[in-house]
């Protein structure tokens, strides 16, 4: 499809009853105007193609907090903020990639796909994938791709996951005929994160983006995840999701981070278990006392917030399921204080003056108790970075006025869960 019906495409009933799914009905001109610059903007730099379009969202952890790495249960959605990319099969070797976010251009020979000695940097991801695809037996080729992104960076929203799932969208769709499953991409951006990046990542960010919508994930068994989606829209209570963006951490988090799936680990080595998912709860507590002498006490609590964030999970599934509203609520609520007292991931022992996470959970559990009415937790990995609330929507813009002005003007995100993950347009319209 070239530049001309492209366009046509994009001003179709179609596309906007699709934009409006994807963005909100607010935000269809707004999303429309984008895709059409992007498509102009790609045209400029690789010339008239046969056009795609492609999109990935972000996405948002609602509860299961540091559980999937142990294999566990989360809820989590896809959010209305995304990656766009237009692409085009160029038959050649090579990849090229603009990336307008970043201000990036690059080219990759699929001949030489080793990683930078850096191990960092989108080239190093991008090259992390195309090996993943070879590594699981799919095809790979040459492609060009104009990317854009408004999912926002360092906040705990997957800002790399939304991007290594629009690429997989892009080669599942250009040269695996779109036979790709969502688990699939999911275990190819892993891969790439923990080869290429030497990030110690799950499956969830990736999974979250690439599969949509509001869904549960078991991942017990983590080559193949149990992945329910679940019908429910948080507009029909009319409530919205607020992130709050507490500020970057200045401390290197990484420790921190790799220090609560080891405790919880370490847990489980003490029978002989690899996860805390292979153990029982009750295990733990009938053996506290020597466990407390081999694993140390902050990694029995991060075990126990484990079992008990697993059963939480379960529980906010069957709220909503049984439209039970004011008890899911409940359940964040529940999740985020085991996080904060159990798991221990507000802040970095390593300096304890800085805590914009607990600081901006403090403001918001007594703006909520001031008014009876919504929820909040940390969002994400923790230590730093943001934290989420769940407020009726006449409570939205008193919110994000009190909340700025404490955390800074633009801090806070209003955001909705969209019904889709990392999709090929033209293939939805």
């Amino acid at each position: 499809m070239n530049q001309e019906h492209t366009l046509k495409l994009l001003e179709s009933e179609k596309a906007k009853k699709l934009l409006g799914e994807l963005y909100g009905k607010a935000a269809v001109a707004e999303n429309q105007k984008r895709y059409e610059d992007l498509v102009g903007k790609f045209v400029k730099e690789f010339g008239e193609k046969d056009l795609y379009l492609f999109s990935s969202p972000g996405r948002t952890e609602i509860s299961g907090n540091h559980t999937d790495h142990n294999h566990g249960k989360v809820l989590a959605g896809s959010i209305n903020l995304d990656c766009v990319g237009v692409a085009a099969v160029n038959d050649t070797n090579f990849v090229n990639i603009v990336s307008e976010t970043f201000n990036q251009s690059f080219t990759i020979d699929l001949n030489h796909l080793e990683p930078s000695d850096r191990m960092a940097g989108t080239v190093d991801l991008v090259k992390g994938l195309l090996k993943g695809f070879e590594k699981s037996g799919y095809e790979v080729g040459g492609f060009d791709a104009y990317v854009t992104s408004n999912v926002i960076s360092a906040a705990g929203v997957s800002s790399s996951a939304s991007f290594e799932m629009l690429l997989c969208s892009m080669l599942n769709t250009f040269f695996n005929a779109g036979k790709m499953d969502t688990v699939a991409y999911a275990h190819i951006g892993k891969y790439s994160e923990n080869h290429y990046w030497n990030k110690a990542s799950g499956l969830l960010d990736q999974m979250a983006c690439a599969v949509g919508g509001l869904i549960t994930i078991d991942f017990l068994e983590p080559q193949a995840p149990v992945v329910e989606k679940i019908d429910f829209d948080f507009a029909s209570q009319n409530h919205s999701l607020i992130i709050v963006n507490t500020g970057k951490g200045h401390a290197d988090l990484s420790a921190d981070y790799s220090s609560v799936p080891n405790e919880m680990k370490k847990v489980a080595q003490f029978f002989g278990k690899e996860v805390c998912a292979e153990i029982k709860e009750q295990d733990v507590i009938d053996h506290l006392a020597e466990l407390r002498a081999y694993a140390g006490d902050r990694s029995v609590l991060r075990a126990l917030h484990f079992f008990e964030e697993n059963k939480r999970v379960e529980a906010e599934v069957k709220a909503l399921k049984e439209n039970r509203f004011g008890d899911f609520l409940d359940g964040i609520t529940a999740s985020g204080n085991s996080s904060w007292k159990w798991l221990q991931n507000c802040y970095t022992n390593s300096n304890v003056q800085e805590q914009g996470i607990s600081i901006a959970l403090a403001l918001t559990e007594m703006f909520i108790a001031e008014k009876k009415r919504g929820a909040c937790r940390i969002h994400g990995g923790g230590f730093a970075g943001v934290i989420m609330a769940m407020l009726p929507n006449d409570l939205v813009d008193e919110y994000v006025a009190y909340i700025e002005k404490a955390m800074g003007e633009g801090s806070a995100y209003r955001m909705s869960i969209r019904p889709y993950g990392a999709i090929c347009v033209n293939q939805m319209l």
